[in-house]
């Protein structure tokens, strides 16, 4: 018995502890007052690796309401997918938004759709949106946390980016 309760509790910290820079946005929730310039350390050409490749992503200063976003990934000199994206200023509060697109640029969401995250807060060098967590780590190295799933399976994943 002892014995099932130390698996149980070992698998329930490897399990919480494993998603612990990522917040879900749930229902009750509203999104907290801020703007873009609380965000703009965003901004910057960084590289990184992760899923065995190479990760760049293009992050522009705040113009017009927003941030706009490139991302790849690029596996044996191939690139095998892309993002474009932003974060936008909507009333008095900010959103992540985001496509997916194959090495061809054909869209993996449907033409209206985007994958959206809403924001949930801000504290000191990290932006937390729904399941994104945006984290400065100094001026030239960010982290960023996503959950992403996969089979029914759901893992945090960190991209780890140093300026270029």
């Amino acid at each position: 018995m002892k014995q099932s309760i130390t698996i149980l509790i070992l698998l329930f910290i490897s399990v919480s502890y494993s998603q612990t820079n990522t917040l879900k946005f749930e229902d009750h929730m509203t999104s907290p007052k801020a703007n873009l310039s609380q965000v703009s350390w965003i901004a910057g050409h960084w590289k990184g690796e992760a899923f065995g490749g190479i990760t760049e992503e293009i992050w522009s200063p705040p113009l017009g309401d927003s941030m706009m976003f490139s991302f790849k990934l690029v596996n044996d000199g191939k690139v095998i997918f892309y993002e474009l994206g932003g974060i936008r200023q909507v009333d008095d509060t900010l959103i992540f938004q985001l496509k997916h697109f194959g090495n061809d640029f054909k869209g993996w969401e449907e033409k209206d759709e985007t994958v959206d995250a809403k924001l949930i807060k801000i504290d000191n060098n990290r932006a937390y949106f729904d399941q994104f967590t945006f984290e400065r780590i100094s001026e030239t190295e960010i982290n960023i946390y996503v959950v992403i799933e996969e089979n029914g399976q759901t893992e945090e994943v960190k991209f780890n980016y140093k300026k270029d």
